[in-house]
């Protein structure tokens, strides 16, 4: 888990270190990540989805309910390599959501019943651990609840890996990006990617780390 925690540091960093390098490249088109989001919408033809500019750095998602691809400003307004890749990225999530791709809908299928557990899970879990030499039940119930949120964070790998594929082809596809600018938006993209990546294993380690604990409370009784 130590080492986990080391590698998510690394990557976050390198992640801002990547969209800070990306974000003074200017692109060659000259375009807008707003007016990309717009252009890619539109050209997978949908009308439905505003975007719009939000505070923060890395902020950028879509959200499904409101029909929105919310950009953080300097993606919205900027002009760069950064803002083009990552506009398309969360874009890509639109598309994902009209072509009905299989993985979003799970994972959209498991936010209602994580955001409830989420409320509840460590204090059930602390609870379970206090109790474990009486009963296991509490500790049992808190580690299905954390199974339910590692769960999630391995069904958002294909999402966001997915997403990134349909950006990546699209800004080629379209000349929105000339050569070496897409080798700097597949790099700012996969490092993205990386924070899921190490987000999903640091997950699993600490589930394991609960159910090793239940396990041994159940085997000293």
């Amino acid at each position: 888990m130590i080492l986990i925690f080391g590698i998510s540091m690394f990557v976050s960093w390198r992640l801002k270190s990547k969209f800070s390098e990306y974000s003074q490249i200017g692109l060659s088109n000259g375009l807008s990540g707003a007016e990309i989001a717009q252009q890619m919408l539109n050209e997978n033809g949908i009308y439905d989805v505003r975007v719009v500019s939000t505070e923060g750095m890395l902020t950028d998602n879509y959200n499904p309910q409101e029909k929105t691809v919310n950009l953080s400003n300097d993606v919205y307004y900027g002009r760069s390599v950064a803002a083009a890749a990552v506009a398309a990225h969360e874009c890509g999530h639109a598309v994902q959501h009209k072509a009905a791709y299989a993985p979003l809908k799970l994972r959209s299928a498991l936010v209602p019943a994580l955001s409830v557990s989420s409320q509840y899970m460590q204090w059930i879990i602390l609870i379970g651990i206090l109790l474990l030499q009486t009963t296991p039940i509490p500790l049992a119930i808190g580690v299905g609840l954390f199974a339910l949120t590692t769960l999630f964070s391995f069904v958002t790998l294909p999402v966001e890996f997915d997403a990134s594929r349909r950006a990546l082809a699209w800004i080629q596809d379209r000349g929105v990006v000339n050569q070496r600018e897409y080798g700097f938006a597949k790099d700012a993209l996969w490092w993205a990617a990386m924070t899921y990546v190490v987000a999903a294993l640091g997950s699993l380690a600490t589930l394991l780390y609960y159910a090793s604990i239940l396990m041994g409370g159940r085997r000293s009784d």
